[in-house]
């Protein structure tokens, strides 16, 4: 399969927001009372803490959901947790277990899910259904970004012209490694750069990212004139002096705009770098990829 004219990750995230400004998402309101659980995968368990701060909620993953269950049975048994909201923009692989495993619980299960003819969308109590664009499996730009926007409502066109507007240091394809410091409020966005790190470049890895408050935990003991640090916010202390880009955000700035402008910059950097993601993506969905969950159908590399 060739694969060498898949967009880098920056394409995607405007061609993300042209399909949010004709399209808006659905939008979320939480109970103030209520009290949840919210489990999601990889990059869906960082979105899960994005849809959910500010709410009363408990977060799981793949690998501890069901110890979260266990340790929170009480809660479940006297009706304070009622119900558990699935995050797949698939709604498939794990979010099946999922699923089961918090109606087993005795918990309401809420898919939230991109695709409506999904194994998950028939097994949740119920689903709410996110629009999407198709993108390169694994880049899921489209989907977190309309669950975030459906929260924030924040202005898909303002975002668009922010990032058009963004001037990238003039050296910057000179750079190898590139840091990313975002505030304190955004850890999941940082999770989340990382998780694209393991994606796009795997054992090649270009970038790393960390909150302020990370930052100043021994992170920068090493330094190279190859790196550029690109912070949200000023920064005083971090990589070399000259190696700095420290980006201006709009006054009220969300989860949304962050996302878009974090993964607009990887593909930046995947732009300067040799095309690892597009080498190997075809392998990965056909065959490597599927095995570990035990199917044989090979996973789309172009995911509609």
């Amino acid at each position: 399969m060739k694969t060498n004219n898949l967009p880098n990750l920056n394409e995607t995230v405007l061609a993300a927001l042209d399909f949010f400004i004709k399209n808006k998402p659905p939008r979320l309101n939480f109970q103030k009372s209520a009290v949840y659980l919210a489990v999601g995968s990889a990059g869906a368990s960082h979105a899960c803490r994005l849809v959910f701060a500010g709410t009363d909620c408990f977060f799981g993953d793949e690998s501890n959901f069901r110890q979260v269950l266990k340790t929170y049975q009480p809660f479940i048994k006297n009706k304070t947790i009622k119900e558990a909201f699935i995050v797949s923009s698939s709604g498939e692989k794990d979010s099946l277990w999922q699923i089961k495993a918090a109606q087993k619980a005795g918990l309401k299960t809420t898919l939230l899910t991109c695709r409506a003819d999904s194994s998950g969308a028939k097994l949740a109590d119920r689903r709410i259904i996110f629009g999407k664009i198709a993108e390169p499996y694994s880049y899921n730009s489209s989907t977190y970004l309309g669950m975030c926007l459906s929260v924030t409502k924040e202005n898909p066109v303002v975002i668009k012209n922010f990032l058009k507007n963004l001037r990238a240091p003039k050296n910057f394809k000179k750079y190898s490694f590139f840091s990313f410091i975002l505030p304190d409020n955004f850890k999941p966005i940082v999770d989340m750069l990382n998780t694209k790190d393991d994606e796009i470049f795997g054992p090649y890895s270009s970038l790393r990212a960390y909150t302020e408050g990370e930052a100043r935990h021994a992170k920068f003991i090493c330094q190279s004139d190859k790196e550029l640090v690109i912070s949200f916010l000023p920064n005083r202390y971090f990589g070399l002096s000259k190696n700095r880009w420290k980006i201006k955000l709009p006054a009220k700035a969300d989860s949304g705009l962050i996302l878009c402008l974090s993964y607009y910059l990887a593909g930046l950097i995947q732009a300067t770098k040799p095309p690892y993601f597009k080498r190997d993506i075809g392998n990965y969905c056909l065959k490597t990829g599927p095995k570990p969950y035990g199917q044989k159908k090979p996973f789309q590399v172009i995911v509609e």
